[in-house]
């Protein structure tokens, strides 16, 4: 696994020694990443369950003013700062090791505004998505241009419309799909 472009480009990330943490392949992160294309620079990410933290540090190296990054088991939250540390990144990130909603509930008592949040839950606790974004539909955390994405498995159907967030966008590469999330005009 490595990163795979901007400041840190090529550069090699550590994977988990199980298989309890399923990264993102490079091959998706870089689709994902070419669609959000410069509009990553100087934005507040959100990395839920975020594994090795490999989009997180995706989202560093193209330019995001901070990155917070959230994982509830130690070792996985352990593995985020090693990779930080072994990139010599030390500014502009947060890693929280807390489950997803209640990270999300004290971000929100500081007001932050994110502009993307990307949740990646996994895939055999399909309520986790749910849960989540529920809980960011109902919060004032993502940006008025703010974008919401979904990794998850190509057969899991996601709603296309909550309350404020409507999927704007599904992408689908092999096994895996990404849904995009704005909120509504309407909300």
């Amino acid at each position: 696994m490595r990163v795979i472009a901007g400041k840190f480009g090529s550069r090699k990330l550590k994977s988990p020694p199980s298989l309890r943490v399923r990264p993102t392949s490079d091959r998706l992160r870089e689709t994902l990443f070419n669609v959000l294309g410069a509009t990553v620079e100087d934005a507040l990410f959100f990395d839920l369950y975020a594994g090795t933290g490999a989009i997180g540090i995706e989202a560093v190296s193209r330019g995001a003013r901070e990155v917070i990054f959230v994982e509830s088991h130690a070792a996985t939250a352990k593995l985020i700062r090693e990779n930080l540390a072994t990139l010599g990144i030390c500014e502009g990130v947060e890693v929280m090791q807390t489950p997803a909603v209640r990270a999300l509930d004290k971000l929100a008592a500081r007001h932050l505004l994110a502009d993307f949040i990307f949740l990646d839950p996994p895939y055999d606790v399909p309520d986790e998505y749910a849960e989540t974004l529920e809980f960011l539909d109902t919060s004032h955390l993502v940006a008025p241009e703010g974008i919401v994405i979904a990794e998850h498995r190509r057969k899991i159907d996601l709603p296309e419309r909550l309350v404020r967030l409507e999927r704007t966008r599904l992408l689908e590469q092999g096994d895996a799909a990404l849904s995009f999330y704005r909120l509504a005009a309407a909300a």
